[in-house]
């Protein structure tokens, strides 16, 4: 659980990644236990950047695990990323691979 938080401390500010591009980045194997490590006890206060997290098709999957199903879009917006229908709007452009860590 704690590598998975690792990793996603480490997305950068207006960028994201998605639950499955941790798990194989991880050797974890399922994008599920990525999400279910995520969201154990997240807060507003928590240090992991969990709302940079999303699903393959860029989509706010992760949105009803905050303090409201808002907070998710809300920070993300506030760092500079569209998101419009619960999707990431560039998703493509805004990507983050955690491989980028091996081969910055």
């Amino acid at each position: 659980m704690e590598d998975v938080r690792e990793v996603t401390r480490l997305i950068p500010p207006g960028r994201v990644t998605t639950y499955g591009a941790i798990a194989d980045f991880l050797t974890l194997g399922s994008a599920r236990m990525v999400g279910w490590a995520l969201f154990q006890g997240v807060t507003v206060a928590d240090d992991v950047p969990a709302h940079r997290v999303v699903n393959r098709r860029g989509e706010l999957s992760g949105r009803n695990h905050f303090i409201t199903p808002t907070t998710m879009q809300e920070r993300l917006e506030a760092e500079g990323v569209v998101v419009r229908n619960d999707r990431v709007a560039d998703f493509a452009s805004r990507f983050w691979s955690p491989n980028e860590l091996l081969n910055p």
